[in-house]
């Protein structure tokens, strides 16, 4: 899996099948090959077992999942927290595509796609909150 890089010390980027599997197991918690699986072919795309199960396998071995092996079926859960998965990502994403510049990302989003009035309510909110911590 050459996808996935040290950026950060201890924060291993995980590539994009590895992401369908840890939104996977941060929506549903610890869980089974036969679950995490089953999940991909429901909401993702058709994928065989034993190909979620070589993949889950090298990212224990990579340190993105940790495997509890104290019962038969082995449950995999992430190493790392979802939000300092994603932080890592985003940063990442921002200094790549958008030269660091939040207000970029953000402009580009707006411009993307079609906001509703609520979401744009909530970035109001969130706006000033910051402001008021300034």
């Amino acid at each position: 899996m050459a996808g996935a890089k040290k950026n950060n010390p201890g924060i291993i980027e995980p590539t994009r099948s590895e992401l369908e599997i840890l939104q996977v197991l941060w929506q549903h918690g610890p869980s089974t090959v036969r679950f995490v699986n089953d999940r991909l072919n429901e909401h993702k795309r058709e994928v065989n077992y034993t190909s979620t199960l070589k993949l889950m396998q090298i990212m224990v071995d990579k340190g993105i999942l940790k495997r509890d092996e104290s019962s038969m079926k082995h449950v995999y859960e992430p190493a790392q927290e979802e939000q300092k998965t994603k932080s890592v990502l985003l940063d990442r994403f921002v200094d790549s595509m958008f030269q660091g510049s939040a207000s970029s990302l953000l402009m580009q989003l707006l411009g993307n796609k079609k906001t509703s009035k609520k979401e744009l309510d909530k970035i109001r909110e969130l706006l000033e909150k910051f402001k008021d911590n300034k």
